[in-house]
């Protein structure tokens, strides 16, 4: 088989639904593709509407709350495709996106990995190939050219890049496979930076592929009430990528680098309108200590502990 598509999905229903839509409308699910849908627990329907709309899709539905890196890393092993494109549950294809992702692949057999130009919800290009972390870009940060020196998700020609976000990543699988796929202690955030990165000490490239295009439609950075647990577990998994990847010394050194211009940005949104102070001054406390606060990792062992003591409620040892 030559394509899997691999769509990870937590409570985002009405998202899963349009990106399963995009997939059928663009390629059409036939013996040289497949879609496998791991639903992460959802409580919104999200298996049951897989089920109802979406019969030929091969849905893994979990009963215990995982990180996406395990999520990726499940569909990787069970597929059966050659190249498996990894998706958000609020990621849309364009048509030929696919396509241009697997020509890409096909045609540079050191390639591991091709990430697709990302749009937001209004069709406008954001960020999402970028430079490794690590002192250049750190430094570039706090000089305020981390757009000019570390995004690398620019131009219109396929160009190789350090790493590329798994909102629609094509991956060649084999080559997951024999670096381990994503590790999961990296529950959301750096996961991808990781993943492309041992891919590369390994001897592989990665591709940026400006003619592939998907929406994503970010829906984590919508959710307000969640922010501070994202702001959380985005600078605890950045240190770890960076002690993992960099050494625990340079992850220390880079730690008041890398706050810097968050408290900058916190002092400009006291005077500039529609800027919010407070969350630079937390994102500038969690990149200081980026060991401290509770991120999405525990908001979701909480959800598993409520579920479990559900269960055990209904069943007879807990009557």
């Amino acid at each position: 088989m030559l394509l899997s598509y691999c769509v990870v999905n937590t409570n985002g229903r009405e998202h899963l639904l349009a990106c399963l839509a995009a997939i059928e409308a663009a390629d059409p699910v036939s013996g040289d593709s497949e879609v496998l849908v791991c639903d992460n627990a959802s409580e919104d329907g999200s298996a049951a509407a897989v089920r109802e709309r979406f019969p030929d899709a091969r849905l893994i539905a979990l009963e215990r709350r995982e990180g996406k890196a395990a999520n990726d890393s499940r569909l990787l092993a069970e597929a059966r495709g050659r190249y498996c494109l990894l998706l958000n549950e609020d990621s849309e294809l364009r048509p030929g996106a696919a396509r241009a992702l697997v020509d890409a692949l096909e045609g540079d057999r050191h390639a591991a990995a091709a990430g697709a130009r990302l749009l937001d919800s209004a069709g406008r290009p954001v960020p999402c190939a970028w430079r490794s972390p690590g002192w250049r870009t750190a430094i570039a940060g706090a000089l305020f050219l981390h757009r000019v020196y570390t995004v690398q998700s620019k131009g219109e020609r396929t160009r190789e890049v350090d790493w590329v976000q798994s909102s629609a990543m094509l991956v060649r699988r084999d080559a997951a496979e024999r670096v381990g796929f994503l590790d999961p202690d990296f529950f959301v955030y750096s996961d991808e930076t990781d993943f492309c990165a041992r891919l590369r000490r390994a001897g592989w490239r990665i591709q940026f592929v400006p003619a592939a295009e998907a929406i994503h439609h970010d829906q984590m950075a919508t959710d307000a009430a969640g922010a501070e647990r994202r702001i959380v577990e985005y600078h605890r998994n950045r240190d770890l990528y960076l002690r993992r990847n960099r050494g625990e010394w340079v992850a220390a050194m880079l730690r008041p680098l890398l706050t810097w211009p968050y408290l900058l940005r916190a002092l400009a949104a006291l005077v500039l309108p529609g800027r919010d102070s407070r969350r630079f001054l937390i994102h500038a406390r969690q990149a200081l200590r980026p060991g401290r606060g509770e991120g999405i990792r525990e908001a979701a062992e909480a959800y598993n502990r409520r579920l479990a003591a559900s269960s055990a409620v209904t069943t007879p040892e807990g009557r």
